[in-house]
């Protein structure tokens, strides 16, 4: 009765009429464990990347440049300490306030793009993954150039660290379109050199060593403030 109803149902029967043999082979996963857990990493990767806005995106250890092994450090401490102790709160605070600056930057270069009519294509264009090669720019001693213009002569930076690597590659594709001297008209225009007695753009500049004296202490003191903030922690939020 079995093989006679199977060629019933496939002669005269809709797609509704199923059996079990074809419901295991739909179930059957088409990518393996180890391709799910290397999208994984290369989604955490982006992630990442969106979040950190690293200075120099194709060092993986994040140590290459004072400000990122700044975060990164800041990172992994608050990784150790316990969340909602008063040591966690204050690393976040300093995480927070140097992704801000990094935003910062990165707000200015997408309003320039944006003025220059790649109102679609800003986002883009500054996009920079951790897989990104120098090797592979097409202009590398151009865009290097025009990166140190920007630095010396335009306020586009907030500090006056030397100016982030992952902008390179958003200064090669715009050689490449031919509208890089445009940008750097409108970041003379928009940012000018700002002045040495400027309170509020000192402000808003990281002290790199303070910070990473500030670490040191978050590490040493984090697990006394477990112990000592635990009655404070209970009637908060």
């Amino acid at each position: 009765m079995g093989a006679a109803f199977k060629k019933f149902c496939i002669k005269f029967c809709c797609c509704c009429c199923t059996f079990d043999d074809d419901n295991d082979e739909e179930k059957t996963p088409l990518l393996g464990n180890e391709t799910l857990e290397y999208f994984d990493r290369e989604a955490q990767k982006r992630r990442d990347q969106e979040t950190n806005l690293w200075s120099e995106p194709g060092d993986p250890s994040h140590s290459e440049r004072d400000d990122d092994r700044a975060l990164y450090n800041l990172l992994q401490s608050r990784a150790k300490t316990r969340m909602g102790s008063q040591g966690y709160r204050r690393l976040s605070v300093d995480i927070e306030a140097m992704r801000e600056v990094r935003r910062e930057v990165r707000d200015k270069w997408k309003m320039i793009l944006e003025n220059l009519g790649f109102m679609a294509e800003a986002d883009s264009l500054l996009n920079v993954s951790a897989s990104s090669s120098f090797d592979r720019m097409r202009n590398a001693a151009a865009a290097r150039t025009l990166l140190q213009t920007l630095h010396s002569e335009t306020s586009i930076f907030n500090s006056n660290e030397p100016p982030p690597e992952r902008y390179l590659f958003t200064l090669d594709r715009l050689i490449y379109l031919d509208v890089a001297d445009d940008f750097l008209a409108k970041a003379r225009r928009f940012y000018p050199p700002r002045d040495d007695d400027d309170d509020e753009d000192e402000a808003r500049t990281i002290n790199l060593p303070y910070l990473l004296s500030l670490m040191k202490q978050n590490i040493s003191g984090g697990e006394e403030d477990d112990d000592d903030d635990e009655g404070d922690i209970s009637g908060q939020d």
